[in-house]
């Protein structure tokens, strides 16, 4: 019965490891071009050396247009642990919906690569950006994530 126990306990503690972190918003809402009404990242934890896709469900208020980017940075401890910047019109053309993307599209996903040199570690404070090419941000989210090494 105690292994029983100590199985379901291990397992139970596992599930709720792969839940989705809360994200939450980073932008001011009168600065952004996008209203949220969902965030996702998949795979959850983030796979070091591995893509990860982040979908924004919401209301564009305007077209997304060339040069948009996405800025990607992760703290540890308070200390900069990671950060990518892409540009954002090439990852929606990779995916099929290129620049000027309606402002009528509900949702965008980004998929993009861990970096090998992220640490794997849990409680990552994470901070997603995007900005349109007129230099407003489309929206801002951030969340405590795990990072690790899957095979």
């Amino acid at each position: 019965m105690k292994f029983i126990t100590a199985v379901s306990a291990l397992l139970f503690a596992a599930v709720a490891n792969a839940q989705q972190p809360t994200w939450s918003s980073c932008a001011t809402a009168s600065t952004t071009d996008m209203t949220v009404s969902a965030f996702s990242v998949d795979p959850y934890p983030l796979c070091i050396n591995e893509d990860v896709c982040a979908t924004v469900t919401g209301t564009l208020l305007t077209d997304v247009i060339a040069p948009a980017k996405l800025d990607i940075s992760g703290k540890f401890l308070g200390s900069v642990v990671y950060t990518d910047n892409q540009d954002l019109c090439a990852i929606l053309e990779d995916a099929g919906h290129p620049c000027p993307l309606p402002k009528s599209t509900p949702s965008i996903t980004a998929c993009v690569l861990v970096k090998p040199s992220v640490p794997a570690i849990a409680n990552v404070q994470l901070t997603i950006q995007a900005t349109n090419g007129n230099n407003r941000i489309l929206f801002c989210q951030d969340a405590t994530v795990t990072t690790s090494t899957c095979a």
